[in-house]
């Protein structure tokens, strides 16, 4: 729940991810997801350490839970 529905939700709700949801390509829309990604994954650092600890450390799953989550939350990316 917390990879599928909390942080996928946090990252959307990100202004400037929204922003490049809207206008920009999926390219730069992507830039943008990986740095609230990151954003949030650094605020649960507190509350979730192995998970922070897992994104920061192992790259595979890294990119798998980047990837889950920029799935999730793209729906509106356009493409130009």
């Amino acid at each position: 729940m917390l990879i599928t529905e909390t942080i996928p939700a946090r990252v959307a709700a990100d202004t400037a991810y929204r922003n490049a949801r809207r206008n920009s390509d999926t390219d730069n829309a992507r830039i943008e997801h990986d740095r609230a990604l990151l954003r949030v994954m650094t605020s649960m650092m507190k509350d979730d350490n192995q998970l922070f600890k897992q994104f920061m450390d192992n790259d595979g799953f890294k990119r798998w839970m980047t990837d889950t989550v920029f799935d999730l939350t793209s729906d509106h990316v356009t493409t130009v």
